[in-house]
């Protein structure tokens, strides 16, 4: 039987990719969202992959949807934190709003969604959890106070987290894209963009699929003795 996937921010941009990916790659895949209800529609009907609308940064929706999962397609035994947002601006001039906003989906969320599935992989002794994180959680970004907090503090929740589960046969990882060629890295304006790319070894934006290929490797199987690790997936751009 195939083991169940679930994918946070699951329907666009590198999370799209990464469903894509463990969908070819034989797994059964739950693809979440939070708002498009039109991309959502377009994504399923294009790859088969079921999706599930549910708040992942609202502990209780996040709880009743794992269970209504788990229920329907058995046990949930792969998880892609990835589900994230910008809300950009300087310390001086960020809004409460927008700093909670993005704590609370791009971290809050790594715990709700592990929090619901961590005892049952316990239970089982198997799980493997990738936790997507990001170049400026490793070095910061100008302008981003709330998001580079949340991506560093997904780095260290990894770590923690992948210490706990060692011993029940659970691997945590964390994937630290660069700079990939989705729709919120092309909303950057024209001339910045070209400088960002110009600071990247590889001279290129990193394609979506650059990462679900790091995420495969990461939920296999046979990676069964890598935990607590961080991929960076940059083009050279942030060696740390």
């Amino acid at each position: 039987m195939a083991r169940v996937a679930l994918v946070t921010g699951g329907t666009r941009g590198i999370g799209e990719a990464i469903s894509v990916g463990l969908k070819k790659a034989g797994y059964t895949v739950v693809a979440n969202y939070g708002g498009n209800d039109e991309a959502a529609r377009k994504f399923r009907d294009a790859t088969g992959i079921r999706v599930e609308k549910f708040d992942v940064g609202n502990y209780d929706a996040v709880k009743a949807a794992v269970e209504k999962i788990e229920k329907e397609l058995g046990p949930i035994e792969i998880l892609v934190n990835n589900a994230g947002i910008t809300r950009d601006g300087t310390l001086h001039r960020m809004s409460w709003e927008n700093w909670d906003a993005v704590i609370r989906t791009n971290l809050s969320s790594c715990f709700n969604l592990s929090r619901a599935v961590i005892d049952g992989m316990r239970a089982r002794k198997f799980g493997r959890i990738v936790n997507i994180g990001s170049i400026n959680g490793q070095a910061g970004q100008y302008g981003q106070v709330n998001y580079a907090a949340a991506k560093s503090g997904i780095h260290g929740f990894t770590k923690a987290l992948a210490q706990e589960g060692a011993g029940f046969g659970i691997t945590v990882n964390a994937i630290a894209p660069g700079y990939v060629d989705t729709d919120m890295v092309r909303a950057v304006p024209k001339d910045v963009l070209e400088k960002i790319v110009a600071r990247i070894p590889m001279r290129r934006l990193g394609k979506a699929e650059d990462i679900a290929r790091g995420v495969l490797f990461l939920v296999a199987d046979d990676a069964d003795f890598i935990t607590g690790s961080t991929l960076s997936i940059n083009g050279g751009q942030h060696m740390y």
